[in-house]
């Protein structure tokens, strides 16, 4: 699947948002991926997930399970995980921070980590961190869309379906068009 295939897609679902936004991060932005928007769509998740499958496979990782971080990255990692034939966990918010609650990790094993969006990459850092403490090992990292402007340093490599740098801003930095727009936090957190 090429990039402008993928573009097209998030455009038909409306998922391709303009305006001024406020991210995860905290940093403002003048695009904003809402993949929610994709992921409410079945047949579109199913064909992105098959075609990130592609790239994960043409990685050559090793690895037996995939985890996600929640909210966004649960419908990527349970889809690239059907697709793989692999067991899918996620770790999720507790009292504020990331946790594997629900599941156990086995020591020495290997996870990918699957998110729809990566910017910064703290959520994503997050999960690396849980499958250390648990005695894992993470392979690599997979997302449908790899929004920063520079790589974010994760300790592993990161396979995006799409990599489309986004223009962020610090909140005290705003250029005069963003000044002019109230911000909106679409974001899940």
């Amino acid at each position: 699947m090429t990039s402008a295939q993928v573009l097209e897609i998030f455009q038909k679902c409306g998922a391709l948002l303009h305006g001024h936004f406020v991210l995860r991060s905290g940093k403002h932005s003048r695009d904003f991926f809402q993949c929610a928007l994709v992921l409410q769509e079945p047949t579109a998740t199913a064909k992105l997930c098959q075609a990130l499958v592609e790239k994960v496979e043409k990685e050559k990782w090793t690895f037996s399970s995939v985890i996600s971080p929640a909210m966004g990255g649960i419908l990527v990692g349970h889809e690239v995980a059907r697709h793989l034939g692999r067991r899918h966990i996620f770790a999720e918010k507790d009292e504020g921070k990331l946790r594997i609650r629900r599941f156990t990790v086995s020591r020495g094993e290997r996870f990918l980590v699957a998110e729809d969006v990566v910017t910064t990459g703290s959520a994503v850092k997050e999960v690396i961190q849980l499958v250390q403490e648990a005695g894992g090992e993470v392979a690599g990292v997979a997302c449908l869309v790899d929004r920063s402007e520079k790589s974010p340093e994760l300790g592993v490599s990161l396979c995006s379906l799409l990599r489309l740098p986004v223009e962020t801003f610090e909140a005290t930095a705003l250029p005069t068009d963003l000044q002019n727009i109230p911000a909106s936090k679409p974001g899940s957190r």
